[in-house]
């Protein structure tokens, strides 16, 4: 840190905020603290205060909150260094010399704004000449007008592999920094570095801020790999952990009282269109934890508005298992399930504001999507199979870190199934309404103070807990089984390239080798195992290369083999990467049991890391399973 936290709060204790913020806003005395209008939003009745004790000030019109630095950096566009430094010298504190290779860091990152914006202008450019020309009609055709592309800053990328390259080259920008930033594939086997995006519609992603930090792609072409392509994590952008349009969601959220969350980035340009400004989508994977963390920063239950199909509805189940978690007093989510076959574009097309409007009044809780994605995942028409249904219900209440949320869903559950025994055998339960949450009823007395080993809680020892959550085997042999198939059936990368650019692999090597494939997908002459394992090579993976290939399990060798049938190896790929997707939810489920065990070594939070270790146990033995089958 180039900057001592002490430095930084004798600045703060210098300078009043209201002496900093007064400077822009007027501002007067109420009470404690003082009020003004918000500098960051027209508004005629006061919403922006300051608290000179506290050190911050806080924005309700823009939700926007922070202390002086943070100010001149919303105000004036400075970065952190320059905001310090202007205001250590009004505030008479000398500051440290920076390192070189602090202020060659600063500098690149500034270089690289700079350049996504260049490349972004661009492709706003493109959009608009000739070249453009099918792109234009495209949007047309989906209702994004010439406004909507000017408001979002959508552009077009010409076909032409040196198109982008040779316009940043013309403006003194270097390869190594157009890699970095992602908007070029290069490398040593690379004889010349290409355009990333070609022949592609271009949504520039935007942080918090409204830099631009990557881009995502959608194809014009139905024949190119990845029909949606997102740029690479850069020191700019990781794509878990950012939202798209969150910059301009955040005050319409704020006026609105809830965040939407939907699939696609046409279909937040659509909510926005009609009025509904308060939506974001993530950025090409599942939700994300981090992501998750960002929506309850906006608001308390975020509607999270899928389309309506089975991928919807898988892509709602999956949200379940990431939230579960992380619930808290006042913090869920919601579920605004579309009419089948249709999407938020879709529907506002065909029924305006007022038909999006309908969908997320009927936006269901957290716990109504629980229940419908375990009563689907097996039937229930005898009794073994009813058993089975309470228990994986119960099972997944068990994921609820906080104790009071899951004392609540439990009870909830319990009494749900009490209403279903009471139903036809098989059945939904009463067809006419929905159990409601009880009051807390017998059996809530205090909490448990010793363990099932009869002694007290806080002797369990760790080593109990590593006992029920060690290190399952099959993670790493299934990461390096589909990093090692897709490099000896490179003819396939493309099919699979939206698969592919969708996985989180926690294993190094076999992400090292997936970013190679993938982009040797953006290559149409990568189909030679060859000539793609020598590109692995030449990435300096080699080593990581032969380490995956040793963890691919004897069962699963088959798919490595250039006599492997198609369809087969098609249909295990897939597998692989359900498996894959689930695996690590339940892998993020359990560091969140093993640190709240570890800050409270209660039955229930032991009993959490059992059941979820218990799941990926299971999960072990389907791919067991698969494998010996094949």
């Amino acid at each position: 840190m180039r900057y001592p936290p002490h430095l930084l709060e004798e600045i703060r204790a210098r300078l009043p905020v209201s002496a900093v913020v007064g400077r822009r806003v007027q501002l007067k005395k109420a009470g404690r603290e003082w009020r003004g209008l918000s500098p960051f939003n027209a508004e005629k009745t006061p919403s922006f205060y300051c608290n000179d004790q506290k050190q911050f000030y806080h924005c309700f019109s823009s939700s926007k909150h922070g202390d002086i630095f943070t100010f001149l950096m919303e105000t004036e566009g400075l970065s952190f260094p320059e905001a310090v430094e202007r205001l250590a010298g009004e505030a008479g504190v000398d500051l440290p010399k920076a390192s070189p290779e602090m202020v060659a860091q600063e500098r690149r990152h500034r270089t690289l704004h700079e350049v996504m914006d260049l490349a972004c202008a661009f492709f706003e450019a493109a959009l608009h000449r000739p070249v453009g020309q099918e792109a234009r009609a495209y949007l047309q055709r989906r209702g994004l007008g010439a406004d909507i592309q000017t408001r979002f800053r959508i552009g077009y990328a010409p076909p032409d592999r040196f198109a982008l390259r040779d316009h940043l080259a013309s403006r003194d920008v270097t390869a190594e920094t157009m890699a970095e930033a992602g908007l070029i594939v290069s490398g040593d086997d690379v004889a010349v570095p290409f355009d990333r995006f070609r022949d592609r519609i271009i949504f520039p992603i935007e942080d918090s801020r409204g830099r631009v930090i990557a881009f995502g792609g959608r194809a014009m072409s139905a024949e190119v790999a990845a029909k949606y392509l997102n740029s690479p994590d850069t020191p700019l952008f990781s794509k878990g952990r950012g939202l798209y349009n969150l910059h301009r969601a955040r005050k319409a959220a704020h006026e609105a009282g809830s965040i939407v969350v939907v699939e696609g980035y046409v279909d937040a340009i659509a909510l926005d269109s009609v009025g509904l400004g308060h939506a974001v989508a993530p950025l090409g994977t599942a939700l994300t934890e981090d992501q998750l963390a960002l929506l309850w920063r906006m608001g308390d239950e975020p509607i999270l508005c899928f389309d309506g199909d089975r991928a919807g509805q898988r892509a709602a189940h999956r949200a379940v298992s990431t939230a579960l978690p992380h619930l808290a007093p006042g913090k869920s989510l919601r579920f605004a399930m579309l009419p089948e076959g249709q999407d938020p574009d879709d529907l506002v097309r065909s029924g305006g504001r007022a038909a999006m409007d309908g969908v997320l009044a009927a936006a269901r809780p957290l716990v109504d999507m629980l229940w419908e994605r375990e009563a689907e995942a097996a039937p229930a028409d005898t009794p073994e199979r009813r058993a089975a249904f309470a228990a994986r219900l119960r099972e997944a209440v068990m994921a609820i870190r906080d104790e009071t949320v899951r004392r609540f869903y439990r009870d909830e559950v319990e009494t749900r199934l009490r209403e279903r025994r009471r139903g036809p055998p098989g059945g939904g339960g009463p067809a006419d309404r929905k159990p409601a949450f009880r009051g807390a009823g017998s059996g809530w007395g205090a909490p448990p103070t010793t363990g099932y080993l009869g002694r007290p809680l806080a002797s369990v020892s760790q080593g109990l807990v590593a006992r029920f959550t060690g290190p399952t085997g099959s993670a790493p042999a299934r990461e390096a089984l589909i990093a090692a198939a897709l490099l000896a059936h490179p003819a396939i990368l493309r099919a699979e390239a939206d698969g592919l650019a969708a996985l989180d692999f926690a294993d190094p090597d076999a992400r090292a080798v997936s970013d190679v494939l993938l982009d040797c997908a953006l290559q149409d002459e990568a189909t030679d195992p060859a000539v793609v394992e020598g590109r692995v090579e030449r990435a300096g993976h080699a080593a990581a290369l032969a380490r995956i290939r040793t963890r691919v399990r004897h069962g699963d060798r088959w798919m490595l083999s250039e006599t492997a049938d198609p369809v087969r190896l098609g249909d295990a790929l897939r597998q692989a990467f359900t498996l894959q997707r689930r695996s690590r939810t339940l892998h993020s489920e359990k560091r969140a049991a093993e640190l709240a065990f570890s800050e409270d070594p209660s039955e229930a939070n032991l009993t959490w890391l059992r059941e979820v270790n218990a799941e990926l146990s299971s999960l072990d033995g389907t791919e067991a399973e698969r494998g010996s089958s094949t």
